[in-house]
């Protein structure tokens, strides 16, 4: 069942209270203006849901399960941990889950090419393997840190035959691909769409890219009930742009259900070394959407720290701003070394090495089930380690992990 919330946010405009909307240059405005009008028409459309749900069972592997991780649980001596295993999702995230609903929405308007951003490089991968699957061109911008962090996707986009074009300027991470992917997007506006990798950006990718990603959420939710017989109390995930904890936080927005957005905190509360924007940003525009930003004193976006390169982004998607606002999300965070160590916590307890921006969830959760040890917590696990291992390995060495005595 589809959610009240969920049929009133955003407005037809694109606004999530005072945050959204579609901040663009003259030549983009009627462009988006046609994307929106498809998106618009085609999720009513039979034709492309039923051809949805066919990708999902049969090529993505959906649904995903939700897992009770009963040894880690047991080892914090709090409450019951759960995960909703996304890393199971084909390509090892939740991606794909919009890769694949953009790649037909795009094929459905008469493109032939996507472009796209990626910090961690799984929106990349993801995307990559769309294109693959429906034969478009694919084009993907990164900044030029990130593909030295992220070496491993890197090397998956160009075998599954994308275009990796790096981004040089400024600090070379997330905000930069997106600068760079905008500005070769505006050349090929007949051929190509944009396909933005979370709820980010102007109207309707905020809209288009939750109601793609609220399958984790509404799976979720079935699935809890079902081995539990009732609703988990406390739902928690990471936050960059956004798009895993929209997925998750859907199935469950309407419901007396505590939700967490778990941002990164990276070295400290300063400035330059964290991209806590939530909790540490004010209001403003950027890539094309108003919401909370992290900003210098001139009002610039601000450089940003993470150990997790999809989440290094100095911005965060309009509806977590108005559910921030609101009162309906907890505002939560976690540092590199909490996440280190709950990334290593949960490989060795568990036999699943996670993505480091899902160790945030997972780091917050461990904090948070010693403070309600009869409670129940779920846990979107948005992807899995493998592109991070050789990061981590070699910047903070194999640690052994064991609970606090």
């Amino acid at each position: 069942m589809k959610h009240a919330y969920l049929k009133t946010q955003p407005d037809e405009k694109g606004y999530f209270g005072e945050y959204g909307g579609a901040f663009l240059p003259p030549q983009l405005v009627e462009e988006f203006e046609r994307i929106t009008e498809a998106y618009l028409k085609l999720r009513k459309s039979h034709e492309f849901l039923s051809e949805l749900r066919r990708i999902r069972k049969h090529y993505q592997g959906r649904p995903t399960p939700v897992y009770h991780a009963k040894r880690l649980s047991d080892a914090i001596g709090g409450a019951q941990l759960y995960f909703k295993r996304e890393d199971l999702n084909h390509t090892g995230a939740h991606k794909l889950n919009h890769c694949m609903a953009e790649a037909l929405l795009a094929k459905s308007m008469g493109k032939t090419k996507l472009i796209a951003e990626t910090g961690a490089g799984q929106h990349g991968v993801a995307l990559a393997t769309a294109c693959a699957y429906f034969g478009l061109e694919c084009e993907i911008h990164m900044g030029e840190v990130d593909i030295e962090k992220e070496h491993p996707n890197v090397v998956r986009m160009k075998i599954l035959g994308a275009k990796v074009v790096p981004a040089t300027h400024g600090l070379r991470t997330l905000k930069e691909a997106v600068d760079s992917a905008f500005e070769a997007y505006l050349g090929q506006l007949d051929t190509a769409m944009y396909a933005i990798g979370s709820v980010v950006g102007p109207h309707p990718f905020p809209l288009m890219v939750r109601d793609f990603q609220s399958v984790v959420g509404l799976e979720a939710r079935e699935q809890f009930e079902e081995m539990t017989g009732e609703l988990p109390d406390h739902v928690v995930a990471c936050v960059g742009g956004g798009s895993n904890a929209m997925g998750i936080f859907s199935g469950f927005i309407d419901d007396p259900v505590e939700l967490y957005a778990v941002e990164p905190l990276g070295k400290g509360t300063r400035l330059g070394d964290h991209a806590a924007t939530l909790e540490y940003g004010k209001e403003g525009v950027l890539h094309g959407f108003k919401s909370i930003l992290l900003q210098t004193e001139a009002g610039d976006p601000a450089p940003v720290h993470s150990i997790a390169s999809g989440l290094d982004y100095p911005g965060v998607g309009p509806e977590h701003a108005y559910l921030h606002d609101i009162g309906r999300v907890h505002v939560r965070s976690a540092t590199d070394e909490e996440t280190v160590d709950a990334f290593y916590a949960i490989s060795q307890y568990e036999g699943i090495i996670p993505a480091l921006e899902s160790s945030h969830a997972i780091a917050y959760a461990m904090k948070l089930a010693k403070d309600v040890p009869h409670d129940a917590i779920l846990v979107n696990l948005s992807g899995r380690g493998d592109k991070d291992i050789d990061y981590v390995v070699d910047t903070f060495g194999v640690r052994e992990w064991r609970p606090e005595a």
